[in-house]
């Protein structure tokens, strides 16, 4: 079933950016209105704008209906480790100690000094 609507994701995320690349920008409307050859368009004299707004508002509401559904079995997923011996994260704390002062080299110490 995940896998189903992994898929079924993937699709509806392509076909959102198809529809979005096939919308005209704001702009294109201004030179729609003097004459840009509006009876030439598949969708009629009226615009493919209302038809494209309406599908890609349609995929994008499917689109989060997948990811929600998807966020549900990947958390039912989670439990289930849980549930089958898996031990949980449990936090560790650091207890604040001071790092040892490493004395100086040429103070102590036989080893050569580089200049």
């Amino acid at each position: 079933m995940e896998s189903l609507i992994v898929i079924f994701h993937i699709i509806i995320a392509i076909a959102i950016i198809a529809l979005v690349l096939l919308q005209q920008g704001k702009g294109a409307d201004a030179g729609a209105s003097f004459g840009g050859g509006a009876s030439q368009t598949v969708f009629g004299s009226a615009g493919s704008g209302n038809f494209l707004t309406r599908s890609t508002s349609v995929l994008a509401t499917l689109f989060f209906v997948t990811s929600f559904s998807l966020a549900y079995f990947a958390k039912e997923k989670a439990t289930g480790l849980v549930d089958q011996g898996l031990p949980e994260v449990q936090e560790v704390q650091v207890l604040d100690t001071e790092a040892p002062v490493v004395e100086d080299a040429a103070q102590g110490s036989e080893a050569p000094v580089i200049d």
